[in-house]
């Protein structure tokens, strides 16, 4: 199988972290994103530096904000 055969139906396929925190933060607020995904970084000081930060280091977290993107985007 290709690569490019296993992308086709990603639709994060393209798209950084950075862009996803960013276009949800836009969408929703910090408050509101705190709400839909329990993670203190959106709740305590939220920036998305520090967002980034914990969301590489934390896949079950990163799961949660790449399945919310996708539910609210696609």
């Amino acid at each position: 199988m290709k690569l490019k055969e296993t992308q086709d139906n990603n639709p994060l396929h393209g798209v950084t972290l950075e862009k996803i925190v960013t276009d949800l933060q836009a969408h929703f607020g910090w408050e509101e994103l705190a709400f839909l995904v329990n993670i203190n970084c959106f709740k305590k000081d939220p920036s998305v530096k520090s967002s980034l930060k914990f969301l590489r280091r934390t896949p079950w977290a990163r799961d949660k904000v790449e399945a919310l993107y996708i539910n609210t985007f696609y």
